[in-house]
C-alpha cells in the first residue's frame, strides 16, 4: 500500500520549457555579476567551496568559477554547486514577480487530494531544495509548500542511481514498497524500481516505447490502488 509519493518536477509536475526557457536564461544572464558581488556572502561562498572541490582547484578565483559555471550550464551538468547558485538567483526572480513556477493544470488539485487522503508528499529533483521550494511556493496555483513533507536534491545522490532511492526511503522512514516515485524519465524510474519502489511515468506527449513502467499523461489518472 502506498503511504508516500515522491515526485520529480521537470516534465512531471511542470513543463520542462519553463525551466529551459525561463529559469535557465534568467540565471545565466545574472550569474557573472551575481558571483562578483556576492562571492563572500556565506550563502554563496558555501556552494562555491563545493565547486572548487568538484573541479579539484581549491584556489580557483571567482572568474574561473564563473567560467566553470557557464560551462556546466552549457553541458547541462547536474552539479550540486551550480544548482545551489541558480536557486539563489532564481529567488530574486520569484520574489520580484518576474515569473511564477509553472504547474500542469491538474497537479495542484491532485496533490491536495492525496494529502487529504493521508499520503505524505515529497519532491526529488536535480534542482536544489531551495529552487524546489521556490517553484512550489510561488507557483501559478499559489503556495503549495504546505502540501509537502520534505524535499530531496542531488545531496542524496544522482537520480539514475538506485542508492539515491534507498537513501530517500531511509530518510522518510518508510519501506520502499510503501513509496511511489513519479517521473517522466524511465531511467530514473528504473533506479527507483531497483530500490524496491513503486513507479509511474508521466508522459505529457507520446508514449515511451522503451519504458517498463505504468504510463499516464495526467496526475489525476494515477490509480493508487494499482500499486500493490
Amino acid at each position: 500500500m502506498i503511504h508516500a509519493i515522491v515526485t520529480d518536477i521537470e516534465g512531471t509536475t511542470s513543463d520542462i520549457r519553463f525551466v529551459h526557457q525561463v529559469l535557465f536564461p534568467y540565471a545565466r544572464e545574472r550569474l557573472g555579476e551575481f558571483i562578483r558581488n556576492h562571492a563572500n556572502d556565506a550563502e554563496v561562498a558555501a556552494p562555491l567551496a563545493v565547486l572548487r572541490a568538484e573541479i579539484a582547484q581549491p584556489d580557483a578565483d571567482n572568474e574561473l568559477l564563473i567560467t566553470t559555471l557557464y560551462r556546466f550550464m552549457d553541458e547541462d551538468r547536474k552539479s550540486t554547486a551550480l544548482k545551489a547558485v541558480q536557486g539563489i538567483i532564481w529567488r530574486s526572480g520569484y520574489l520580484n514577480g518576474d515569473f511564477q513556477g509553472h504547474l500542469y493544470p491538474e497537479v495542484a488539485e491532485q496533490l491536495a487530494a492525496w494529502q487529504q487522503q493521508g499520503l505524505k508528499l515529497f519532491v526529488y529533483s536535480s534542482g536544489s531544495v531551495e529552487a524546489q521550494k521556490l517553484l512550489f511556493g510561488y507557483s501559478d496555483a499559489g503556495d503549495l509548500q504546505p502540501l509537502f513533507s520534505g524535499y530531496f536534491d542531488t545531496h542524496v545522490g544522482a537520480k539514475r542511481e538506485s542508492q539515491s532511492y534507498q537513501n530517500i526511503a531511509k530518510a522518510i522512514g518508510l519501506e520502499p514498497t510503501e513509496l511511489l516515485f513519479l517521473s517522466d524519465i524511465h531511467q530514473e524510474l528504473d533506479a527507483a524500481r531497483l530500490a524496491g519502489w513503486h513507479t509511474c511515468q508521466l508522459i505529457r506527449d507520446a508514449a515511451d516505447p522503451q519504458s517498463q513502467h505504468r504510463q499516464v499523461n495526467r496526475f489525476d489518472y494515477i490509480e493508487l490502488g494499482e500499486f500493490v
